[in-house]
């Protein structure tokens, strides 16, 4: 359990579907169409299409036209697969050797775009790119309801920074780039299955062609709803012309009319096998039935089993058998919806005895109405060596660190011991279904979150450390923190990447510590005492609260210096703004986890003295009155008594304090809303990272 996305964590506030396999791709044949067509603009015919991808070697083609911010946001609005990686010899102009082709949609060969120079066809984008940037009016006459739609779509692509994860494999082996291939592949078709789980494949074909930003969103968000904070609320924003509500995928769509179905299922005689996270519920007649997950997209499992077996096949030498051997099982598992078999081979691999990371299949909760049900996705990634040092540090404690949080959360609960793998640093290849978001991304997580592997502590837990590492993320988060932060505050605060990998790896450690997702409160699990949703967020709440009551538990034992102890700290805090930004709940009302418990500990904070607003005090970025001071000094003694009792709610299964909590700090109408609408304000002036993804 547990991702984070944004920095430093922010599980599973994941994202959704829409490939370009269910939106047109670009072909060199179709391209122009796309190229000229914005939006909500239609501006004047542009030269014919170009029907070839011949290198033009001409002097003539300025490159300097456009910054590359600029170059990066307009060809997402052109839904053009184009990144302007950076601008290596400073002279304004991108060049072959500064471009990436993005993953997922348009036309992915590189060499379509560029060679040793660019291609005609890049050239004509570059060209819309230009006038994209320098024009942006329209010359359309449309119906108001259209030209709202189209606008609020380009407002909901603003809110988001293409950010790219840039990965090169061309001086690998050939079982490499064959075992990236089929990855690649199966990833594709994850993204299909994941589509029918958010009931986004509904709207395949349905976006307009000729809407190059409408059908960025498609891709960019998995489906036609608008995710930014802006624009997330407005019904009107919708990649297609329709404003069809959404319908999730993995129930009958008649029993969503009724706001409170999934209490039904809980109460239904088939309930247990009806909630199961890896079955459908399908309706045959009046009947409800549960079916699996291999019968429900049997095709596409067939399909990513083939792509698993050709990658176990690549693998031609025996230093990567712990590799293999998990691929092999999890294509079997695609075959018979037996995830434990796969899961216990996944848990044999770790830094030692294999360079990569892979987790493909059926996880996290968090992306549906009832928070029951496993979404599929992908985390790709290659193996980070820097986690055995830490690994060295916190292993020999973590069975002290379990005593700890136990004597916190008090009665009934008792310490046990514990064997989970303490987190492996892992750079993302690719994140696809489940795993890929519209913004931030999942920088931290514990798998699995059921079956024996889980329930005894042999699960994994990884850190993604290659995630807001870019010049322009650690910016506009020191920006951000700025705008916020008093300035005493602000000399504890880093956006280099140590300080958000120790709340990551106390963070993931934490969800194997304490009451976790096996407990049971007189026989009951917390989905059942507090409701999907709740529980989801209580067990965040527990982790993210562990993450800050554990680092002045380390620093106390020297394992941890006091410099990287107050940043991680603050980088923490910090990470709460990003958070409560977003809102409490979703558009349908459907609590955001991440939201809800950044709210409480900040707000529990505030009111115990660890924190406060100084209303007359300038930011640190001198440029807003008012100001976030954080009382480093107040910190330790307030975080464990919050530790008791988030600790405490688990242990004790009691639904009142935990309702207390949302009250006093998520739906209060008191100065606590206030410093939310200013936080909110001030960190969602910069847009959201919006992860991209270049394979080589």
């Amino acid at each position: 359990m547990g991702a984070h996305d944004c920095a430093p964590f922010g599980c599973r506030l994941r994202a959704f579907l829409m490939s370009a396999r269910f939106a047109l791709r670009l072909r060199t044949g179709l391209v122009t169409s796309l190229l000229l067509l914005a939006a909500c603009d239609a501006p004047p015919a542009d030269p014919p299409p170009v029907d070839s991808a011949t290198p033009n070697t001409a002097a003539t083609f300025d490159a300097t036209r456009v910054s590359r911010v600029d170059f990066n946001r307009y060809a997402a609005e052109l839904y053009l697969p184009l990144f302007w990686r950076n601008d290596a010899n400073k002279d304004g102009a991108i060049s072959p050797e500064e471009l990436a082709v993005l993953w997922g949609y348009g036309e992915g060969q590189r060499a379509h775009w560029a060679a040793e120079t660019f291609t005609d066809v890049f050239k004509k984008a570059y060209d819309a790119i230009v006038k994209r940037a320098s024009n942006r009016s329209t010359e359309a006459v449309l119906a108001p309801a259209e030209a709202k739609r189209q606008q609020l779509i380009v407002k909901e692509l603003g809110q988001g920074r293409p950010t790219l994860v840039h990965s090169s494999f061309s001086g690998g082996s050939a079982a490499d780039r064959a075992i990236v291939k089929h990855v690649l592949a199966a990833a594709s078709v994850i993204e299909k299955i994941y589509a029918k789980q958010t009931g986004a494949a509904s709207f395949a074909g349905q976006v307009p062609t000729d809407q190059a930003a409408s059908q960025m969103v498609l891709f960019r968000n998995q489906g036609p709803w608008c995710a930014a904070p802006a624009t997330e609320g407005d019904a009107a924003c919708h990649a297609t012309p329709s404003t069809a509500k959404r319908i999730s995928g993995l129930y009958p769509e008649d029993i969503q009319a009724d706001a409170k179905f999934c209490d039904g299922l809980k109460k239904h005689k088939n309930a247990e096998k009806l909630l199961h996270q890896f079955y459908v519920v399908r309706k045959e007649g009046d009947e409800l039935k549960a079916v699996p997950y291999t019968d429900a997209y049997r095709a596409e499992m067939l399909a990513i089993k083939k792509e698993l077996q050709a990658a176990a096949a690549a693998i031609d030498t025996p230093d990567e058998q712990a590799f293999k051997n998990y691929l092999l099982k999890a294509a079997e598992a695609f075959g018979n919806n037996d995830w434990g078999s796969a899961d216990e081979a996944w848990a044999k691999m770790n830094a030692t005895n294999s360079k990569w990371y892979l987790r493909i299949g059926p996880d996290e909760v968090y992306f549906e109405p009832c928070n029951r049900k496993a979404g599929f996705h992908v985390s790709f990634a290659r193996i980070n060596q820097d986690s055995l040092a830490w690994q060295r540090k916190l292993d020999p404690v973590k069975g002290d660190m379990e005593v700890a949080l136990a004597k916190l959360a008090g009665k009934p609960y008792e310490a046990r011991k514990v064997a989970f793998h303490l987190p492996d640093f892992i750079d993302i290849v690719l994140n696809a279904g489940d795993s890929r978001s519209a913004h931030g991304a999942t920088v931290g997580q514990s798998l699995p979150n059921w079956g024996p592997v889980a329930n005894e502590g042999r699960g994994r837990t990884v850190a993604m450390t290659n995630l807001y590492t870019d010049p322009d993320s650690k910016t506009e988060l020191t920006k951000q923190a700025g705008s916020l932060l008093c300035g005493a505050s602000m000399k504890h605060f880093t956006a280099e990447p140590e300080a958000q990998v120790m709340g990551i790896v106390l963070h993931e450690a934490a969800h194997n510590l304490g009451p976790a997702h096996q407990y049971k409160v007189q026989g009951k699990t917390a989905p059942q005492i507090f409701g999907g949703p709740r529980a989801s967020m209580l067990e965040e709440l527990k982790a993210q609260t562990a993450a800050l009551y554990l680092v002045d538990w380390l620093a106390d034992r020297k394992i941890l210096d006091e410099k990287l102890a107050k940043q991680s700290h603050t980088r923490d805090i910090t990470w709460t703004f990003g958070h409560i930004s977003r809102g409490m709940y979703t558009p349908s009302g459907r609590p955001k986890a991440y939201s809800q418990l950044s709210a409480i500990q900040l707000g529990y904070l505030v009111e115990h003295g660890a924190i406060a607003w100084r209303a007359d005090e300038k930011s640190a970025l001198g440029t807003d009155t008012g100001c976030i001071e954080i009382y480093l000094d107040k910190f330790k003694p307030v975080v464990e008594k919050f530790m008791a009792i988030t600790a405490g709610i688990k242990a004790r299964g009691d639904k009142t304090k935990a309702d207390e909590l949302v009250a006093a700090y998520v739906d209060t109408e008191g100065p606590h809303k206030q410093l939310m609408a200013t936080i909110r304000e001030r960190w969602l002036r910069a847009p959201k990272a919006s992860f991209v993804y270049s394979i080589d």
